[in-house]
């Protein structure tokens, strides 16, 4: 087996090449491949091959997918840019003759109202008409979305929003990394499988505050905010309205129920219960 994962350079992309690693997959049949020198650098100390990718210059792609099985796509993040960018590392893929494509996609993508969902469907079609064998891994949230939370709440006590009640069933990148290094390990079994990976617990912003009262040791409160309050706010502190607005829509998403509640289809993959929130704030002070 040989698998190329795009987008090693970044959190999910690392921890998976350390996920296959641990499984005994061979560190030559893995080819780590992104823009990121240095941290491709890293990877290739501990014996991973590596391939500096473009995916805005398609034709750094084909020395890097060439002779390879199966192609990891974790998906971009750039509005406006990930669906060229996804295709041409679908197009690329099917020039090398990469048989089996995973791709980390999101919550429900081809029936939510995720604001952030619609790259994501059309990349799951694109798919479909390649007439490549695929895997869709539909991640729902990290905890680690929430580092910004957590520095609020350590620096005033408080941390805003405009969630409301709404559920937020997330799990660890490394719980998700963990899922997709299952998948790769033996992607003939999981071949044509949408699966919709969540935590196993869902927990609601007012919780996500007593949660961070007990890791920080001081009291911290969630501030519910209109979704205008919250978009004010966010300028405020310095985001571009455009970033304001797309925030403040994810949590009006998670606000109408569009995360909903744990399927248990993360924990069917990796073998073992989704880590808890509390640990990895934890790690993350």
């Amino acid at each position: 087996m040989s698998v190329v994962i795009v987008g090693a350079t970044g959190h999910l992309g690392r921890l998976t090449v350390e996920e296959l690693l641990e499984r005994g997959t061979p560190a030559e049949a893995i080819v780590a491949a992104g823009r990121d020198a240095e941290r491709l650098a890293a990877l290739a100390e501990r014996g991973v091959r590596t391939a500096r990718i473009d995916l805005d210059d398609p034709a750094t792609l084909a020395p890097a997918f060439a002779g390879a099985d199966t192609l990891l796509l974790i998906s971009t993040s750039e509005p406006g840019r990930r669906l060229p960018q996804h295709r041409a590392a679908v197009e690329a893929a099917a020039a090398a003759g990469i048989g089996h494509i995973v791709y980390t996609s999101a919550p429900r993508a081809d029936d939510t109202v995720l604001v952030l969902a619609p790259d994501h469907k059309a990349t799951e079609e694109l798919l479909a008409a390649s007439g490549i064998t695929h895997t869709i891994l539909r991640n729902n949230w990290y905890h680690e979305n929430y580092v910004s939370a957590l520095h609020q709440a350590r620096d005033l006590g408080v941390f805003i929003g405009s969630a409301g009640q709404g559920r937020v069933p997330s799990a660890a990148r490394a719980d998700f990394a963990a899922a997709a290094a299952a998948v790769l390990a033996d992607p003939a079994a999981h071949a044509g499988a949408v699966y919709e990976l969540t935590g196993d617990t869902a927990w609601t912003y007012p919780e996500l505050a007593q949660t961070l009262t007990e890791v920080l040791g001081r009291e911290v409160v969630y501030k519910d905010l209109s979704t205008a309050e919250h978009i004010a706010a966010l300028v405020e502190a310095g985001l571009d309205e455009g970033t304001a607005g797309f925030v403040a829509a994810l949590d009006g998403n998670i606000r109408d129920g569009a995360l909903e509640e744990p399927t248990g289809g993360l924990r069917r993959l990796t073998g073992r219960p989704s880590t808890p929130i509390a640990d990895t704030l934890r790690d993350l002070v």
